[in-house]
């Protein structure tokens, strides 16, 4: 895996997107400095300061393994969750990609994929973005309940140390998760989930399912039940 550091950026998505040519399969490209971090549906990620981690993994993979491709920020989503408890925490999923600690969000995923007029497949972009040692004054500016692994630790993360945790990991899972898709991960997703067999409410852009979370598929959809008995097989969406 190499390294591209950016001493200060607006995404290091948007970044990578618009350099894919250029940048080699495999990289990381990462910034202490992120000025208009996005999230999922285009939400904002707040800027919480340059003691944290904002950064994008570039991929470029064949073609031919596509269907597992939706399920990266997933496996995303575990390898963090296992750096988090090396640190001592016990980190939450949000189906299907955030990370909370006690009931707060701590890091959020956001994966693209760039291709040609042609669709033909470039790269995918996994960006994601880590509270490592935010102050309590940022957080309080978040429109959402947050927190930060110093906080949670009381000790202050080493910012280099934590992302070469995570990448090392992602590179450990990569290539079997790629033949593999999401059933490689999927009980250690499900043991980490806060949301199985309880009853949420998912917006799927204009529409709102209510009910039980039944279980996650194997291939990471959310398998719902609502009222009527009636299940739902949702492949996107947001847990209100």
């Amino acid at each position: 895996m190499d390294y591209l550091y950016l001493e200060e950026t607006d995404s290091t998505n948007r970044y990578a997107k618009d350099g894919i040519n250029d940048i080699k399969d495999m990289t990381v490209v990462y910034t202490y400095k992120q000025t208009a971090g996005r999230g999922r549906l285009q939400r904002k990620w707040s800027y919480a300061g340059e003691d944290n981690i904002y950064a994008s993994i570039v991929l470029k993979p064949s073609n031919e393994m596509r269907e597992v491709y939706s399920n990266l920020t997933q496996l995303l989503c575990i390898v963090l969750a296992e750096v988090f408890e090396e640190y001592g925490v016990e980190p939450k999923i949000k189906w299907p990609n955030d990370i909370k600690v006690k009931g707060k969000k701590i890091s959020g995923i956001l994966a693209e994929a760039s291709t040609t007029q042609d669709g033909v497949l470039q790269g995918i972009i996994l960006g994601f973005g880590v509270n490592l040692n935010t102050k309590l004054d940022f957080l309080s500016k978040i429109d959402q309940p947050a927190t930060s692994l110093n906080i949670e630790t009381g000790e202050f993360v080493n910012k280099e140390e934590f992302l070469k945790k995570v990448i090392n990991k992602f590179c450990l899972y990569y290539n079997s998760f790629i033949e593999e898709g999401f059933v490689l991960i999927r009980e250690d997703y499900k043991r980490r989930a806060d949301f199985l067999n309880k009853e949420i409410a998912v917006k799927v852009f204009d529409k709102t399912y209510c009910g039980i979370a039944a279980d996650v598929t194997q291939n990471g959809a959310l398998r719902l039940m609502d009222k009527d008995n009636k299940e739902h097989i949702l492949l996107i969406g947001d847990i209100l």
